[in-house]
């Protein structure tokens, strides 16, 4: 189970191992209150070379591994949601991609967005694919990603 947690990428890579995780009092899944260090694992972060070591807990009872993740990223996305939105908008209002990220992992993003939002809100939202890229966040959903 992965959970946000406020802190800063730049720090977790500069301090490593050292940075101050905070422990999660209870299980969010089975609210036990027993949640032990289970490591760390490697990340990677748009605009950063080197790795992010995050934290894993995990709960004894239920076997629930608990990964914590900077907030503002989706889960399995290097890019941060400002990152993707921003290239998002700038696709839509030049016609052309920006330079700074790959045009392939862009289109992507796009082609992702435009199917999950005529999939949840139908062909009247053809048009509307930022405002379904916020409604979409709201919802928890990953806008973005391949699943519907």
């Amino acid at each position: 189970m992965i959970v946000s947690v406020i802190v800063s990428i730049k720090e977790i890579v500069a301090k490593g191992r050292d940075f101050p995780w905070p422990r999660p009092e209870v299980c969010p899944r089975c609210h036990g209150h027993r949640v032990w260090g289970h490591g760390f694992v490697a990340a990677f972060f748009d605009g950063f070379a080197d790795e992010a070591l995050l934290r894993r807990y995990r709960c004894p009872d239920c076997r629930c591994v608990l990964r914590l993740r900077p907030s503002g990223f989706f889960k399995r996305f290097q890019a941060s949601i400002k990152t993707i939105r921003d290239c998002i908008v700038y696709r839509l209002a030049n016609s052309r991609w920006p330079k700074a990220i790959s045009h392939t992992r862009q289109g992507h993003w796009l082609r992702s967005l435009y199917r999950k939002t005529l999939a949840y809100f139908g062909q009247g939202w053809k048009d509307r694919l930022l405002e379904g890229f916020d409604y979409l966040v709201r919802m928890d959903e990953i806008p973005v990603s391949r699943r519907i």
